[in-house]
């Protein structure tokens, strides 16, 4: 990966990505291929947790990619937002089952960021090898954090913290052993930490499209809680962890789309109709090369939203909803034309697409619409102009 332009810098430094990072996404392409195909994805979608702890044990132990956008000095490997993206990419690609947006995603930039604490090590600790799973309970669904639309407050005596309410679509918030917990208190948000099975917190699991992306409502009532951030950085790390959270999940989709891409030009060159593959009929042709087209724009805005946080080489709230807007449609758009060329196929339950096509309705229903991200962009261009 190149060096990032300074603020004296005349000409722009093009993005490449190192041998380091094409190590890296062969490393987890491989990984996924063997440990995760897709009768995997399938039996995750039966289970009670809709992901297999031990799998996500693995790639936080073995692999050890849990915790490349994490400083050094707070236990990670502190390479960057790219590599984490690129890893995301692949970890899309093959449809891995995990806690990806609760933890990966949302938990771990938000501890990732905030003032050195124990509770936090502790908590960031255990995150990155696997071992436990994190939930950020907070107020995202717009694609960034909206203080005024906390669903928990909490109350304090002295030391011991007290926590209720409501908070409802906590991605993987019905698995996650400790949630964090955006509150009100009368001076503003804070975050606390609340174990899975505290007295007093019921988790209610929604039905959603993608059974390995689920979510849970929390009802909170005089549950005992922890103080991870106070009212000074609490917003801060909400507000960083929907940022990375939409860079993230935008890799992901790009991964998921290229996937689809590619099953879907395999298919077009060896499907013969008329004594010719079908990928000679001109209607077919454009559609593929319109999906490619669609794919590369993605990626671009998905690694142009990484290398923008990594480095500040750009607007980070630009940047990232411009990576979730540009992403989500297009894993929609594709993911849906690929069922379309597929014929009969593709619409079977044998045929995986419809496992796509699933994970690109979830995942556009995640930390902000499309049209939330396009709102902010304009809001951002526009209005700041």
């Amino acid at each position: 990966m190149t060096q990032s332009p300074t603020t004296e810098a005349t000409e722009a430094t093009e993005f490449a990505f190192s041998d380091d990072l094409v190590e890296l996404r062969q490393m987890v392409r491989e990984f996924c291929a063997e440990v995760v195909p897709e009768e995997v994805v399938r039996a995750a979608m039966e289970s009670d947790l809709g992901h297999d702890p031990a799998l996500w044990r693995r790639l936080g132990s073995e692999l050890g990619v849990l915790g490349l956008a994490v400083p050094e000095e707070l236990g990670g490997d502190g390479i960057g937002l790219v590599a984490q993206a690129v890893v995301l990419e692949e970890m899309g690609a093959a449809l891995v089952p995990g806690p990806v947006v609760g933890t990966l995603a949302l938990a771990v930039p938000a501890l990732s960021v905030l003032p050195h604490s124990a509770l936090a090590a502790e908590l960031l600790g255990s995150a990155l090898t696997g071992t436990t799973v994190l939930a950020l309970a907070a107020p995202l669904g717009s694609g960034t954090f909206e203080s005024d639309a906390l669903g928990a407050s909490t109350t304090r005596d002295g030391e011991a913290w007290t926590v209720h309410g409501v908070v409802d679509h906590v991605p993987d918030g019905a698995a996650a052993d400790v949630l964090l917990v955006a509150a009100r208190t009368a001076d503003g948000a804070v975050l606390l930490a609340v174990d899975g099975d505290a007295p007093g917190l019921s988790r209610t699991a929604h039905s959603t499209m993608d059974l390995t992306r689920r979510q849970a409502r929390l009802d909170l009532v005089d549950v005992p809680a922890r103080l991870v951030a106070d009212v000074d950085a609490a917003a801060g790390a909400c507000e960083q962890a929907a940022r990375v959270g939409a860079v993230l999940l935008a890799a992901e989709q790009v991964g998921g789309a290229q996937r689809m891409l590619d099953r879907t030009v395999e298919h077009a060159s060896t499907r013969l109709q008329f004594g010719q593959a079908i990928g000679a009929f001109q209607a077919v042709k454009h559609k593929c090369a319109d999906m490619f087209m669609a794919v590369e724009q993605a990626r671009s805005a998905a690694y142009h939203g990484a290398w923008a946080l990594q480095d500040g080489t750009d607007d980070p709230r630009l940047a990232a909803s411009l990576a979730r807007a540009v992403a989500s449609e297009t894993y929609f758009r594709v993911a849906a034309t690929a069922i379309q060329l597929h014929g009969g196929l593709g619409f079977t339950w044998e045929y995986p697409a419809h496992l796509y096509l699933k994970r690109a309705v979830s995942d556009a229903a995640v930390l902000g619409a499309a049209d939330d991200h396009v709102e902010q962009v304009a809001r951002q261009v526009i209005d700041g102009a």
